[in-house]
């Protein structure tokens, strides 16, 4: 049986702020925006490259805005994919790999899969986390 993670709701006090954060900063696609009532509004957007979308509204979720952790956007160069968002001016970690000893500063020398990571957070302080892989990949 085939089950597609298609959707993650993130919690956020402002939406229109998480809307621009998200769309403009990160460069999420905006899928939808509706907004029938001041008690309901769905924003949906997708991560380009992604078969899954993020939701953020108001009368979607009682989650604590800002308690959604680590969620992963895996990239196929996290060099790349980190300066691109901190060109965007979004406040990204140093990039940081997991070598033999531990925790080690820059890019996993190899760039093997699920080696190299980065972090940064939206304005409520929910985490991603940038995660290298490049398996199955010809490149970009």
């Amino acid at each position: 049986m085939d089950m597609k993670l298609e959707l993650v709701l993130i919690p956020v006090t402002d939406v229109d702020r998480a809307k621009a954060f998200y769309t403009e900063k990160v460069g999420f696609h905006l899928d939808v925006d509706h907004h029938p009532s001041d008690e309901f509004r769905v924003v949906q957007m997708t991560p380009p490259g992604s078969a899954c979308s993020v939701t953020i509204g108001v009368g979607i979720t009682d989650a604590t805005p800002g308690s959604v952790r680590g969620t992963h956007l895996v990239v196929y160069d996290i060099e790349a994919a980190r300066a691109e968002l901190v060109g965007r001016g979004v406040a990204v970690s140093e990039i940081r790999h997991m070598g033999p000893g531990g925790w080690s500063p820059g890019p996993d020398p190899e760039h093997r899969d699920y080696a190299s990571f980065a972090d940064f957070a939206d304005p409520d302080g929910n985490t991603w986390v940038l995660q290298e892989v490049r398996r199955g990949k010809a490149g970009a």
